[in-house]
């Protein structure tokens, strides 16, 4: 580790990526020699003549030793690509990062992991879907891997906190205090750590978590996990980021279907058309994965009613099945109402669709 200053230091000068970070390693006989060349010694490692120079400007401003100990000021660990405890599934990406800062237990990402992402704009449906279903994904051992943002991810994180269970923030920015991304939930990336989680960036100290950022950080998170599960998007949702990248990398991909006069559901109903597996209950992601429900799940509601709108649809189904059309006219609900309570009932298994829009109890 004599040679970890390096390093940190080349991770501040992001147009460095992967590719080059490894032509760099393999040209020179270490990293502190590649610190100290020359700007022929990088042209004759095969770096572009406007990087190199870009780049030794923009090093003259970085201490390896001073982001050493910023490190150390910071409570942050690092794993770099050739240490054996790089989280293998990341590597198996097309230009995995060479660096990665963390704070908390890297080996959360040793177990199985399921990425859950979805829009920062989340309706009432998308939060009880993403509630229901991430309750039931902890009941059957599974890490959630998210992003920390508003909205799907948060809600996410906070189910596998509220239980007590373990999950993974990829940031799209620094780790340092000053940039942890959204501001508004600080405290809950606090509390991940706190239930032995793990918070995870690609991005070099300081570094601030502009737009560009997010899609790099998105196929970090589906490059962690075994498949993405999409909550609730709009058609240019970031969540379809993750799912392409996902795509890209050869991972499972799942999507919840929505109501299609929301157009929060557009981008999620769009992938199902697509390929991606349509998941109403967590028996769909375990098939894909070829795994049997181990434990029947301690997190279901026990109150079968959540709702005023769910009550008013098993109060009707009790006695006898209902066309979608005369619950519509029982309930006085609007259709995106309705739609919406049937499909959650449905994936709680409290009712089922029988054929044509017909609605009976199970």
């Amino acid at each position: 580790m004599e040679d970890l200053k390096y390093w940190l230091a080349f991770s501040q000068f992001p147009k460095i990526g992967p590719k080059k970070f490894d032509q760099i390693r393999h040209h020179f006989p270490s990293l502190e020699y590649a610190w100290q060349a020359f700007q022929s010694e990088f042209i004759e490692a095969g770096l572009p003549d406007n990087l190199v120079e870009e780049f030794i400007q923009r090093r003259r401003t970085i201490n390896p030793d001073e982001e050493l100990e910023k490190l150390n000021k910071e409570n942050l660990k690092v794993v770099r690509i050739i240490d054996d405890n790089y989280p293998k599934l990341l590597k198996e990406i097309y230009n995995p990062p060479y660096l990665l800062y963390y704070k908390g237990n890297l080996d959360n990402l040793t177990t199985q992991t399921l990425g859950v992402v979805g829009t920062r704009k989340i309706t009432p449906y998308g939060k009880q879907v993403a509630e229901l279903i991430v309750s039931q994904l902890l009941e059957q051992n599974f890490i959630i891997v998210s992003g920390l943002a508003l909205g799907v991810d948060a809600v996410a994180h906070y189910i596998c906190v509220q239980h007590h269970k373990t999950t993974v923030a990829v940031l799209g920015g620094g780790l340092d205090n000053a940039n942890v991304y959204p501001g508004a939930n600080r405290f809950l990336a606090n509390t991940i750590l706190q239930n032995n989680g793990l918070l995870i960036s690609e991005f070099a100290i300081g570094t601030m978590p502009t737009k560009f950022n997010f899609p790099l950080r998105n196929r970090i998170i589906s490059g962690l996990s075994k498949g993405v599960l999409v909550v609730e998007a709009g058609e240019s949702s970031g969540a379809l980021i993750t799912a392409k990248f996902a795509l890209d990398q050869n991972r499972e991909v799942f999507a919840i279907p929505g109501p299609i006069t929301n157009n929060l559901s557009t981008g999620t109903n769009n992938l199902i058309k697509s390929g991606a597996k349509l998941v109403s209950n967590v028996q769909d992601i375990l098939e894909e994965f070829n795994l049997q429900e181990i434990t029947s799940s301690k997190f279901s509601p026990e109150i079968i009613a959540d709702s005023p709108e769910e009550t008013l649809i098993i109060r009707y189904l009790q006695n006898d099945q209902k066309h979608i059309n005369e619950l519509v006219r029982l309930t006085n609900l609007s259709i995106t109402e309705l739609n919406s309570t049937l499909m959650l009932l449905e994936m709680k298994g409290v009712i089922q669709n029988i054929g044509n829009m017909i609605y009976i109890l199970k």
